[in-house]
């Protein structure tokens, strides 16, 4: 039995979060939850028992073995410290600390010993990334891949529980033919995309772009792996798409590589049987898999294929796979350091 914090419990992924811990039966001995000063003394649910919703303290994680984050990256800067003086283990859902050199960035199916070297945080990848590594992973046992060129069609809860609040108000707003200003978003997102998720940064790639480019290099331990990324957003709710084209070094075998994307675990093929049964937001959310559909070869190079991806961004792309590497870390017997 394991004494755990939530930091962000209010949160969009912070809610998703109690629910996979209980969906999956993590073994909880003593429960603290925390978030901004706006929700203290909140009541929450969870297990037939009523928690109390506290604001952090110098001395909030003393006696824990696990400290899930899903709040923004200067409260994972301030928490870190915090959490490695108590001996304790932050597994971040943010940016703060994914690409340092001594912080693990995990998804168990993938990497799962990487949480073997943990100085006190692992971090779990953007929720565009895990399910590209899942793929690619299974990929390149295949062959060796030369190129990936990805883009995405991410849900709105990606932004936060104000983007998703935003996209309901803008669909009441068109319907009543009232007037729609953004506010989250740079652009009205109801009917319509949006080709930016995130900053720009000098190179015209925006920080989601780079995100998929440098941590799918780190998870799969391939430094100089070619990626590219274009980031959208679309008026969904929850549920990122990816449409993604794989390069390999030699003539592609399309039946094999179904094969071995079959195999991978976490991942599930919609369409094996009917083309029509692809992956979509609403047939392919709410559940903690990876879901893969359209899967061909490329009609203009005979070494790539091309597939479209679905993962509900809340569960594996967030709370499901920080549960997970929990998991690990007891599994591996990791939890000192």
């Amino acid at each position: 039995m394991y004494n755990i914090a939530i930091v962000g419990v209010t949160g969009a992924v912070g809610v998703k979060m109690l629910e996979v811990l209980n969906t999956r039966n993590f073994p909880i001995k003593e429960l603290r939850i925390f978030a901004s000063e706006k929700s203290k003394g909140k009541k929450i649910s969870f297990r037939n028992e009523e928690y109390v919703v506290d604001i952090i303290q110098e001395d909030s994680f003393n006696n824990t073995h696990f400290v899930f984050c899903s709040a923004d990256s200067s409260i994972s800067k301030k928490i870190g410290p915090l959490v490695r003086k108590a001996n304790s283990i932050l597994i971040d859902d943010g940016n703060a600390f994914r690409m340092e050199e001594n912080v693990p960035l995990v998804v168990p199916e993938v990497n799962e010993e990487d949480v073997d070297w943990h100085q006190g945080i692992v971090s779990i990848p953007n929720c565009t990334t895990t399910p590209l590594v899942m793929i690619l992973h299974a990929l390149n046992k295949y062959a060796q891949i030369q190129r990936v060129n990805v883009s995405t069609y991410q849900a709105v809860s990606g932004a936060g529980a104000q983007a998703v609040q935003e996209l309901l108000e803008q669909t009441e707003q068109l319907v009543q033919h009232k007037q729609i200003t953004p506010s989250i978003f740079s652009e009205q997102i109801i009917m319509n995309v949006i080709p930016q998720v995130d900053d720009f940064e000098s190179n015209g790639y925006t920080k989601e772009e780079m995100k998929i480019v440098n941590e799918t290099r780190k998870i799969l331990h391939l430094d100089n792996l070619s990626v590219s990324a274009t980031c959208t957003r679309v008026p969904t709710m929850v549920g990122h798409c990816e449409s993604v084209l794989v390069d390999f070094d030699q003539e592609v075998d399309i039946e094999e590589v179904i094969k071995i994307i079959s195999k991978q675990e976490g991942v599930v093929c919609r369409d094996f049987d009917n083309i029509n049964n692809y992956p979509t937001p609403l047939n392919s959310t709410l559940d903690e898999n990876v879901y893969i559909g359209r899967i061909r070869k490329d009609l203009s190079n005979k070494n790539s294929i091309l597939f479209w991806l679905v993962s509900d961004n809340l569960l594996k792309g967030a709370a499901t796979n920080a549960v997970q590497i929990a998991e690990s870390i007891i599994k591996r017997n990791k939890l000192d350091y």
